[in-house]
């Protein structure tokens, strides 16, 4: 049986210096932090690569520089959808 895992990706531009992961969980604490999302308006992005290279990182700490180029492509698309809905 596949475990379903989310994490929650935080990034401020102009006080954060790099990504960082703010939640992350499996099976039920993965739904919670999904339906927080959905709560808050807060874009889903549904990718198990992404997911799986980001949950081994511990929380709150910025991500390494040889993640940056995923983090960057997901934030890129979280700006261009925020965008459209405005």
């Amino acid at each position: 049986m596949n475990k379903k895992k989310a994490i929650a990706l935080r990034y401020k531009k102009g006080t954060d210096k790099a990504p960082k992961i703010v939640a992350k969980g499996i099976n039920e604490i993965a739904d919670k932090i999904i339906e927080r999302a959905e709560e808050e308006r807060i874009p889903i992005i549904k990718d198990e690569v992404a997911t799986e290279n980001f949950y081994g990182l511990d929380l709150n700490l910025e991500i390494p520089p040889e993640m940056y180029k995923i983090a960057a492509e997901i934030i890129a698309y979280v700006y261009t959808i925020d965008k459209k809905g405005r």
